[in-house]
């Protein structure tokens, strides 16, 4: 979002600015949805609802994961947010005290470690880079956890990487988890859908039956469904967390917008071609992305499995540019090619950079000769 502040600034004074920054589909949000959300205005579904969700979204809720992910819930399993990030700031406050510790992937989503601190624990970090396909295994997680560790996140596929668990590799990592029955495992499923690996997308407690009672499911409709302003995530897991996270949601934002809400149903119940669409056009981006990126001096850029980013390695561009760090190549990147990306450093991740590729083709193409008239 400071990226794309700072983006906005410059145009504002006339610059030609390609951002790159934020993680946002470029596409509107389908028809039939933005028809159930004008149907709820116009009946009068405008109204508080239950602080967990709608019966009706909740229903499709449950659905979902029984048809895409084979499991099963009860109502009393399944809460809805006003977003997914407010879902996992509520699974930090549910599960977390002070003095915990709770497990990070890096590169991670920019949030999970304040949310971590903001219930009064400590996050760790552990790393898997470029060279490890962006991936924790079995042997680092085990290295990781302590008599304190209370909670892992897990985002497959990963913001900002796009690497994806396959279904050995969540197993290997149930399997130390399995030996560490205070751990909860957050399974961030967030683009489960713009998704293109060979394998079948696998969730966690799919892959891992025998941690069901252990994992909190957490996903949404901002991304596969173009619905980011609609702020709608929801979470499927364990009835005694799931309760506590409803208890902290009623005394912070009580209810999910209801409009919102009644147009999610739409989304999770309706055609979901218009989700294949919009990975299918993913996916070209993808493509091309890779390939150009990987072209460039001192860029190396590993294929994904997904979601909308690409997450080169700059540490060559840096070093031969003559500069200290990602920051300040992102830095030279808005300056003098106006095109904003976000630094690595904010994932955990210092010498790389992440682009999104949200955006058309022709752009992404102008994006390329930007970089190759600044970096060679």
């Amino acid at each position: 979002m400071a990226v794309a502040a700072a983006a906005a600034e410059l145009r504002a004074k006339g610059h030609d600015v390609i951002d790159l920054g934020a993680g946002e589909p470029d596409f509107d949000t389908p028809e039939h949805i933005r028809a159930a959300g004008i149907a709820a205005i116009q009946n009068g579904q405008t109204r508080y609802t239950q602080v967990e969700g709608t019966p009706a979204l909740k229903a499709a809720i449950i659905e979902k994961f029984r048809r895409e992910n084979n499991l099963v819930y009860a109502p009393d399993q399944i809460v809805v947010s006003s977003g997914a990030k407010q879902t996992c700031y509520n699974v930090c406050g549910a599960v977390l005290n002070p003095g915990d510790e709770a497990i990070v992937p890096a590169p991670y989503w920019v949030s999970y470690p304040d949310m971590i601190k903001l219930a009064d624990a400590e996050p760790v970090i552990v790393s898997a880079m470029l060279e490890d396909g962006f991936k924790i295994n079995a042997r680092s997680l085990e290295a990781a956890i302590t008599p304190r560790t209370r909670l892992i996140f897990l985002n497959s596929p990963s913001n900002p990487t796009g690497a994806a668990y396959t279904r050995a590799e969540l197993q290997a990592l149930g399997a130390v988890l399995e030996k560490h029955p205070s751990i909860v495992i957050a399974a961030d499923d967030m683009y489960e859908h713009i998704y293109w690996a060979d394998e079948p997308f696998v969730s966690f407690a799919e892959a891992c039956p025998g941690l069901y009672d252990r994992t909190v499911t957490i996903n949404g409709v901002s991304k596969a469904y173009a619905m980011t302003g609609w702020r709608i995530g929801y979470a499927g897991g364990p009835k005694t967390i799931i309760a506590a996270m409803k208890k902290i949601q009623s005394q912070s934002t009580s209810n999910p917008c209801s409009i919102s809400q009644a147009a999610s149903v739409a989304a999770l119940n309706g055609d979901q071609s218009c989700v294949r669409e919009m990975t299918k056009a993913f996916r070209a981006r993808h493509d091309y992305l890779v390939a150009a990126l990987n072209e460039i001096p001192g860029f190396r850029c590993l294929p994904s499995a997904g979601t909308f980013y690409a997450f080169p390695n700059v540490s060559g561009a840096i070093q031969a540019k003559g500069l200290k760090d990602d920051l300040e190549l992102a830095g030279l990147l808005l300056k003098e090619a106006e095109v904003a990306v976000v630094p690595g450093s904010a994932f955990g991740a210092a010498g790389y950079i992440r682009l999104s590729f949200a955006c058309g083709l022709e752009t992404l193409q102008e994006t390329i000769r930007r970089l190759r008239r600044v970096i060679g």
